[in-house]
């Protein structure tokens, strides 16, 4: 350092050297000479590790350096020198290599060869120490390739072994590792080279000062003082970082918290940076000697500029945490900048200053300083004084009020802050007094710790309070074990876990290693391991018990593993179906980012971490959950492991080829929605610029968030997590509306969801830390720690976690040295392990070696370093072998990166507990190992989503970190003792009632991710007669809802046939219930309610078992129990042996062992109520917005906690998130993302699976439509069919057409209630059609059918195709359409009407106006010569009401693309609701006065507009010369819920004439062109096609009769016969009667068919009765619908015509009492058909001249009925007819004249007798207009 060349040899002598640095010295304006010797060293300050590849030492661009050109003829190669001789590594591995004595081996990195390293030989004293010391200046090596020696300049040997470099070359950057010869011999790399030298701590100017005397080591420090002058113009050439910005540099967010590694070195030092410390130019140089004591300082820097430090500083760390701290503290919001009269101010630095020494007083001797802690602190006092000014605000203001707060003044703070801690003896030393300076004060520190006056000192609190400058502090920590936790505390967890590593794989761990073997007096582990002597004759406790269990398995029958079928929880179920209603939110929202209409199928993938565990687990659930089967992608038959495997992935590099082949597939396949599950979503959040491609972080940022899934419409992300918090920042991509949590199955104790389970997690294990009745189930070994922390003093330089774990397995290895009973007593190996060690070991050995079976426990030990965990598996593998206990239990080392791994012998075991046939078959899961014993090494930086077994009974997290306190990475460590229990039970001290602190609205706010929820669902009390004493949990459940009235039969262990036989010793008052069963009948019941639930099918005389499904094998141990006894329909079981531990002790929660620092803050709670970790920051990779931030409350929800959240964190630059950011925005979310949720072993894995499987069924339901199936009524089997047309006829002939019968009858049965139409040939069913009540009609006979590609569709309907259709066109905004006046005049109308039409811009080519924009004219009609395959040429009118949403007004499908013209009929007061949501259709608004009107009206407006319209288009042609009668005359009445259309397959004909049609589904297109392209078309008046049903036998292509719903009407021809504008129902019967009766033609296309969807919202048989009174829909019986002229009577606000058209339907057979069941005498009804009711026949006759009407010859009637009887009915035509006696005659008119006038002209009198008390009226009122009728009887 000191010089711009560091890492070059010199060229000047020694004496220059001296010359030069006296002459700097005297150019300085300091008193101090510059130090000489340490000019001859390169001994700088310790680089980043972010960026060790850069060598330079300063911010300054590197000088350009051109190398000097090769001499000619010598080799240029890349990896050879200049001779030609090869260098790389590669090649020399295996060459044996000439070293000279005094040199070493090192690897030199070429940049043109990446990825391998060339061999030199380096003079030994030319590299640093292991510490990065004492490197002599220049350089000494020889090449390894041609052997040339003496290269003395780096310079002169880059150039002959062709480094080829841009930049100066220097040793510190090109020489990287040490080389040396593996077992094998060969030449292999070795551990990095510890530079010191590139000084990039400080990237500022920096002059050395340092010297080495007496091996003590001396810190010089480099102080920067602020108000100093400071030297002008540049330094000189050895001051080579200078530049103008130097002075106020600052390094970027990434590089805090992230000191550099020591690879190299043996011990624990660092040097960390300061974020945000400015640091100016140096005025002036000081020598501070000092001897370091301790071996490790901590500095925190506070206020004011922190002094630079040069030198030796290995051994001190500087912290930027204080500093941050009291930045944001005095950061204000802008919320509170102002209020009242003046700004409201932060805390002042002095406060701050007080308040932290305050803090530092009243911590513990071993507590660490939590900066959560005094961001609250100083949040509390902030909003005191904030508090005291808002009430002195809302005082009148006066002057000198009394009371107000005096600020803390400078000259105050030191007295008041060592006041405060002399109360602390020792612990905490203020320095204010007489400290003029920052340096001053550290120098003084040093002293006093050179001279060992701070041994008993934990913190050094520098106070400068210089007159006219600010206040400046700085806290030194002194304190052994504090400065060991902070340090380490500043590592990055990979960092921490690389020191780990390294100081392993260095051997610096070795002392540690052999000092704890000794045991002292009583002599050393290995020795007495060496010396054990086994019994070789005695049997291994596990031969026994595997005998057995073979004897036992040999009765037991094969059980083949195979897959089951899912079976959800209640509230799995509940989550699946709130994950369902947000998705369907989604497509419901107006911004059309989700079409769930579509997409007719699901695919997905589920991305887990790269944990093969977690990856085979999940595949698991997957495989055995039935979702593949449901999801129709396999068989079940077919289903294995393999082909689940193809929808899960592991994300790491083998993600990306995975993803993208999705996306490429969604991009082919747009109609299949596929789900993206991102499991254990907290996992990797890292951001990809961020993420090196190596460390396998930052690829859910590269994947997931790329631009090809953002931008994908069929691709939906579902994150799963029990940590949102880190995917719940200000820049979330994920909308607060598209979360959802997990719902709390409890409220005041009542079971919602009827689960029978109770959630037991963190909350549960904090309360029974509250507990004094027995051992709390989370705890801390004390004495664990006490030795723990004195071999953390006496090795000071060794990471606490290789301490604390080589601690814990040597108390492992005496507890098992104890318990195997190897060793006498004489030892007292107990002694050396702690009670909570040997505890955990006995029960281990012991329940292994009791049970006949082998049964026992999973011991966990959670060991983050994968390098210490493989440590302890060999050790502790050792230690078992030597003691003769490998057949006892297993030990595991749980690798995320590998699969897990057991013994032949254990693997065997399970497989004959399991029944397993399969000789390939080994575990693959944690879950597999139920019952096993053995000790589980989990290892990794984090748990991955590792599901435990229900066996699982401690978890040992005593090594876990203490020094990352995150929220998150606290819960989920404890999140691995989570599981569910029964709800009656409790664990010990009351656990199972739960508890507040870590949960909101009851849901838990901890977790890990992957769950092994499948067998946890309806846990059952092992042993329900000691649950009054001993309340344990059993962890064992069954994956299979069920009712509260479904009975339980409870299954216990049966030795003789049970897959885990235990002895039949425990008497028959002891049996204990363990799993349920169900009947088959149970189940069907069960599946009539819960479809979605797919149940086992059995025999019907057994009942079968419920097993968790996606965990087969393990519910295959828990209970496989089938009885062979026939006899037997429910199997049971005795109790299992009292001397099998897993059986007894499987209902007890496991125990968790926690770091006691770890357990101190769990505990602790807040202001709140909560624990204090819920307000620490909830990941790593956010940052708090504010210290001005509210706590967390006890009573918050899951969704306020999100909001919480999203509001007061920000991700940090390396967060994925960060770049989620939209200028002029407050959010980006992604609309198609969504986040579920929930605590760990939940059910999260069993519900998105569930999801999935609803998804898929929804979606087919989406693609389906409920038709109308029913069979045609009124059907005469008695009658002879002819066949008219053969039945491959495509039109019907008008001749043919005349001769055939009209088929009066009604066969639609949708009219099955209504009057019978007399034919004389009919002979109508004895028992008649049953009576329906009025909404019969929503419950009428449908199928579900599969909407084929030419559906018509709702408004819900949005595919790309439909968007110009809908008004989705670039050219045309969707409201740009015109409202055009239309006016016509009609007889009956009595008046002119004025019509309105709604015309878009884009349809107005189909009409003519008297100019562009002018008058409407009329609609362009074509002529009957044109035709166009791809144009309809006949106008599609569609009346509706109510059916906005649901109407079926999207033709384009239907159409196949074809163009045509549709018509939207509706009324008034619709029109903006119609317009809102078909922009693009046209609309054809009715009059006013037609509000209340019903389908009649409609129909009869749509036909005299087409006919006057048609009058116009023919004066139009006239007028253009073209011929008048040409104009296309037809147009189309549809119904508004027509959906599909469908053609008789007319080449099967022999099927169509047996057993009915077979049809496929048509285009709309083909039908109407088919229809339309008839020859002889014209001729007839009403055409139409017949109503689709599954169940009609068809046998004539063509008929006469009434056609419904959908027809093509001749306008032309059928002008003199109108609809009848006042009706209500059966409209169009009477009309299809009276055009029938004119002579004209009607003729029904029986070869094509009409599906009608069942739309229960709207349409025009909704009919509302209401009175005038309340205008609510009331109860009115029909009978009330006519009064008395005249009487007082409740009148009804509905329209007359439907008063009397209902009354008239259910009163009819009261009022023409001989017609009743009478079909021979039927009512006669002149010129209109009126429903009577079914029990009513009605003969209708035409009055109009040359009418086609039946014969009446010989017929009486029962009754007759003159509806507005008009002048063609003639007293004459009514003599025609004959009467019974006494039949009845009702005659209708509009007023009471007209009744009158009507029953004189027509002589009714003279055959009719009449009385005043029969006439009668609609309950209207007067001004409503009713109708009336009289009444008579015939004489």
């Amino acid at each position: 350092m000191g010089n711009s060349y560091a890492g070059q040899l010199r060229t000047t002598r020694f004496e220059e050297v001296l010359h030069n640095s006296i002459e700097a010295s005297l150019r300085s304006d300091t008193i101090i000479p510059r130090p000489v010797f340490s000019q001859l060293y390169l001994e700088t300050e310790q680089p980043l590790a972010r960026d060790d590849e850069d060598g330079s030492e300063s911010n300054s661009p590197p000088i350009p350096y051109q190398m000097k050109p090769p001499p000619e003829g010598c080799c240029t190669t890349d990896g050879f020198c200049q001779a030609g001789k090869d260098l790389r590594l590669s090649s020399l591995a295996s060459d044996p290599l000439d070293v000279p004595p005094g040199f070493m081996l090192v690897g030199v990195k070429s940049p043109s060869l990446p990825e391998n390293l060339l061999v030199c030989a380096v003079d030994r004293r030319f590299l640093p120490d292991e510490r990065g010391r004492y490197a002599l200046l220049g350089f000494s090596g020889n090449c390894m390739g041609c052997g040339e020696k003496g290269f003395r300049y780096f310079t002169e040997f880059s150039n002959h072994i062709n480094l080829k470099l841009n930049t100066q070359p220097k040793k510190q950057k090109h020489l990287k590792y040490y080389l040396y010869r593996n077992s094998q011999g060969l030449l292999v790399r070795g551990a990095p080279i510890c530079w010191r030298g590139n000084g990039k701590r400080f990237k500022s100017n920096y002059i050395p000062v340092e010297c080495v005397k007496l091996n003590k080591l001396f810190l010089f420090l480099f102080i920067h003082l602020s108000g100093v002058h400071v030297n002008t113009g540049p330094p000189k050439k050895r001051h080579k970082g200078w530049s103008p910005e130097s002075s106020t540099s600052s390094l970027p967010e990434s590089t805090a918290k992230t000191p550099p590694s020591s690879l190299a070195s043996s011990t624990l030092s660092v040097s960390s940076v300061a974020t945000n410390v400015s640091f100016s130019l140096i005025p002036r140089y000081v020598y501070i000697f000092l001897y370091f004591i301790c071996a490790l300082l901590l500095m925190c820097a506070g206020h004011g500029p922190l002094p630079q430090l040069t030198g030796n500083v290995s051994d001190v760390l500087v912290s930027s945490l204080l500093q941050s701290c009291y930045l944001s503290s005095q950061t204000l919001p802008r919320v509170y900048q102002h209020y009242g009269p003046s700004p409201i101010q932060p805390l002042s630095t002095e406060m701050q200053i007080l308040l932290t020494v305050y803090y530092l007083v009243q911590l513990g001797s071993d507590q660490v300083p939590l900066v959560e802690d005094l961001e609250q602190i100083f949040m509390r006092s902030w909003r005191e004084s904030h508090l005291s000014e808002i009430r002195q605000y809302q005082q009148p203001q006066t002057t000198g009020t009394p009371g107000s707060p005096q600020p803390l003044t400078p000259s105050q703070l030191p007295w008041l802050a060592q006041l405060a801690a002399s109360s602390y003896g020792e612990g905490v030393v203020v320095l204010g007094k007489d400290v003029g300076s920052l340096t001053q004060g550290l120098h003084l520190t040093f002293s006093r710790l050179m001279e060992g006056r701070l041994e008993n000192t934990n913190y050094v609190v520098i106070i400068v309070t210089a007159p006219g400058q600010e206040t400046q502090s700085c806290v030194v920590v002194t304190g052994k074990h504090q400065c060991r936790a902070l340090a380490e505390s500043m590592f990055s967890p990979s960092q921490g876990l690389k020191e780990i590593a390294h100081q392993l794989s260095t051997g610096v761990a070795q002392e540690l290693i052999h000092y704890c073997n000794s045991l002292g007096q009583d002599g050393d582990i290995d020795s007495l391991l060496d010396n054990a002597i086994l019994d070789s004759s005695e049997p291994s406790p596990l031969s026994s018990c595997q005998e057995s269990a073979e004897e036992r398995s040999n009765k037991s029958p094969i059980v083949t593993h195979s897959p089951k079928d899912s079976h959800v929880r209640p509230i799995q179920l509940a989550v699946a179906r709130k994950l369902l209603s947000h998705v369907c939110a989604i497509a419901d929202s107006s911004t059309q980012n989700l079409d769930l209409g579509s997409f007719d199928r699901v695919s997905f993938l589920i991305l887990v971490p790269p944990s093969e565990v977690t990856f085979q687990q999940t595949i698991l659930h997957l495989w055995s959950s039935g979702v593949l089967q449901e999801l129709g992608s396999l068989d079940q038959a077919c289903v294995s492991h393999r082909e689940a495997e193809r929808y899960v992935v592991k994300m790491d590099h083998s993600a990306q080829a995975r993803i993208d082949s999705l996306i490429r597939e969604a991009h082919s396949n747009s109609y299949t929605l596929y789900i993206l599950v991102h499991d254990h979503a907290h996992w990797d959040i890292s951001s990809a610029t961020y993420s090196s491609s190596d460390s396998g972080l930052g690829l859910v940022d590269q994947l997931l968030n790329s631009r090809q899934v953002r931008d994908a419409t069929n691709i939906l992300i579902l994150h799963v997590t029990s940590f949102p918090f880190a995917l719940q920042t200000q820049c979330t991509r994920i909308s607060p509306y598209n979360e959802i949590h997990w719902p709390s199955a409890f409220s005041n104790d009542v079971d919602l969801y009827h689960e029978r389970t109770r959630y037991f997690g963190v909350s549960e294990l904090l309360e029974s830390t509250h507990s004094g009745n027995s051992l709390p189930l989370m705890r801390y070994d004390s004495s664990f720690e006490s030795m723990a922390a004195t071999l953390e003093e006496r090795f000071p330089k060794l990471h606490s976690a290789v301490i604390r774990t080589t601690v814990l397995i040597q108390h492992y290895c005496v507890a098992l040295m104890a318990v195997s009973g190897r060793f006498n007593r004489s030892h007292n190996l107990q002694k050396h392990t702690s009670v909570e060690t040997m505890e955990i070991v006995q029960s281990l050995v012991n329940a292994a070696q009791q049970c006949p079976v082998h049964h026992g426990h999973m011991v966990l030990v959670r060991i983050p370093s994968l390098a210490l965990a493989a440590w302890a598996h060999q050790r502790l593998s050792r230690v078992r072998k030597q003691l003769g206990l490998e057949e006892n239990f297993e030990i595991i080392l749980g690798n995320p990166k590998q699969a897990l791994s057991i013994g032949q012998s254990f693997t065997d075991q399970i497989k004959k507990w399991l029944k397993i046939q399969d000789a390939d078959w080994v575990p693959c899961t944690y879950l597999e190992l139920e019952a096993l014993p053995c000790i589980l090494i989990l290892s990794g930086a984090e748990p991955l989503g590792e599901s435990l077994p229900r066996s699982l009974k401690y978890c040992d997290l005593r090594v876990i970190s203490c020094s990352y306190l995150q929220r998150t990475t606290l819960e989920q460590e404890l999140g691995l003792a989570a599981y569910l229990v029964k709800k009656e039970s409790r664990p010990p001290q009351n656990l199972g009632s739960g508890s507040d602190l870590l949960e909101s609205d009851a849901e838990k706010l901890s977790s890990t991710d992957n769950e092994e929820e499948e067998g946890q669902d309806n846990a059952l009390d092992l042993n329900p007669a000691q649950s009054a004493t001993s309340p344990n949990v059993e962890k064992v459940a069954l994956d299979a809802p069920q009712s509260s009235s479904q009975s339980q039969t409870h299954l216990q262990p049966q030795c003789s046939s049970q897959s885990f036989p235990c002895p039949q010793t425990a008497p028959e008052s002891q049996t204990q219930p363990y799993a349920p069963c169900y009947s088959q009948s149970q189940q069907i019941s069960q599946l009539q309610s819960q479809t979605q639930i797919q149940l086992l099918s059995q025999t019907n005389s057994q009942p079968y078992l419920q097993m968790p499904p996606q965990q087969p094998l393990l519910s295959q141990m828990q209970i496989r129990s089938k009885s062979t006894s026939s006899g037997s329909s429910s199997p049971r079981a005795s109790s299992p042996d009292p001397s099998c531990s897993w059986a007894r002790g499987a209902s007890r929660p496991p125990s968790v062992l926690l770091p006691r620092a770890l357990y101190n803050v769990i505990t602790a709670s807040d202001s709140s109520g909560l624990p204090r970790c819920t307000s620490f920051l909830p990941h790593m990779s956010v940052a708090w917005a504010s210290s001005f931030r509210p706590l967390l409350s006890k009573m918050m929800t899951c969704t306020e906690q999100s909001l919480y959240y999203r509001q007061w964190t920000v991700p940090r630059s390396y967060h994925m998130d960060s770049s989620n950011r939209t200028e002029g925005r407050s959010d980006n979310f992604h609309p198609r993302r969504l986040l579920l949720s929930g605590p760990p072993q939940v059910g999260k894995t069993g519900a998105y699976l569930h999801f999935l499987g609803i998804l898929s069924r929804m979606l087919i339901r989406l693609m389906e439509v409920d038709i109308y199936d029913e069979e045609d009524i009124n059907c005469n089997s008695q009658t002879e069919e002819v066949q008219y047309h053969p039945a491959s006829a495509p039109w019907p002939n008008p001749e043919i057409a005349r001769t055939m019968p009209f088929d009066y009858t009604i066969h639609d049965s949708k009219y099955d209630d209504i009057s019978t139409i007399y034919c004389p040939g009919y002979k109508p069913n004895s028992e008649g059609n049953p009576v329906r009540q009025e909404d019969v009609y929503l419950r009428r006979r449908t199928a579900r059918i599969k909407l084929s590609k030419y559906a018509a569709y709702n408004t819900y309907h949005h595919c790309e195709q439909c968007h110009q259709y809908l008004g989705f066109n670039s050219r045309y905004q969707m409201c740009e359409s015109t409202l055009h006046a239309f006016t016509f005049t009609h007889l009956l109308l009595g008046e002119e009407i004025q019509l309105y039409f709604i015309i878009p811009k884009s349809k107005e080519q189909y009409f003519s106006f008297s100019q562009p924009g002018g008058q409407l004219e009329s609609m362009r009609l074509p002529l009957t010569s044109d035709w166009s395959p791809d144009c309809i040429k006949s106008p599609i009118f569609t009346p509706t009401t109510g059916r906005h949403e649901h109407g079926l007004f999207n033709l384009y499908h239907a159409m196949d693309g074809a163009s045509h013209l549709h018509i939207l009929v509706v009324k008034e007061y619709e029109m903006a609701v119609y317009k809102k949501y078909w922009p693009n259709h046209i609309m054809l608004v009715l009059p006013t006065v037609f509000n209340g009107a019903g389908i009649g009206a409609a129909h009869f407006l749509i036909k005299e507009l087409s006919y006057h319209n048609l009058e116009l288009e023919r004066s139009r042609r006239l007028e253009g010369g073209g011929p008048a009668g040409d104009v296309w005359p037809f147009i189309i009445l549809a119904d508004d819920s027509c959906v599909m259309w469908n053609t008789v397959d007319l080449e099967c004909l022999i099927s169509v004439l047996l057993s009915g049609p077979l049809e496929h589904a048509v285009s709309l297109k083909q039908v109407l062109q088919h229809m339309e392209a008839c020859p002889d078309l014209s001729y007839y008046g009403l055409c139409g096609i017949r109503k689709w049903s599954s169940r009609n036998v068809l046998r004539e292509p063509f008929s006469r009769g009434h056609l419904h719903d959908f027809f093509l009407l001749n306008v032309d021809r059928s002008q003199n016969v109108q609809y009848d504008q006042n009706r209500f129902t059966c409209h169009d019967v009477d009309f299809t009667l009276r055009l029938h009766s004119a002579g004209l033609l009607v003729c029904r296309f029986n070869n094509f068919s009409v599906m009608k969807k069942q739309i229960a919202i709207g349409g025009y048989r909704t009919f509302i009765i209401k009175t005038k009174m309340t205008d609510v829909p009331t109860s009115v019986s029909p009978s009330q619908y006519i009064c008395a002229p005249d009487s007082k009577h409740l009148f009804l606000a509905t329209p007359a015509q439907l008063l009397l058209e209902k009354y008239l339907q259910h009163n009819s057979h009261k009022l023409f009492p001989l017609s009743t069941k009478n079909y021979t005498h039927p009512v006669l009804s002149v010129d209109c058909y009126l429903n009577l009711g079914p029990e009513v026949t009605v003969c209708f006759v035409s009055s109009r001249p040359h009418s086609v009407n039946i014969s009446t010859a010989g017929l009486l009637f029962s009754g007759l009925l003159l509806c507005f009887a008009d002048s063609f009915v003639t007293p004459g035509f009514l003599k025609k007819f004959t009467f019974l006696k006494g039949a009845t005659l009702c005659v209708i008119s509009a007023d009471r004249s007209s009744l009158r006038e009507t029953v004189g002209r027509l002589e009714l009198e003279e055959e009719w007798r009449f009385r005043l008390s029969d006439e009668f009226q609609t309950a209207n009122a007067k001004e409503d207009r009713p109708l009336f009728f009289l009444t008579g009887k015939h004489i």
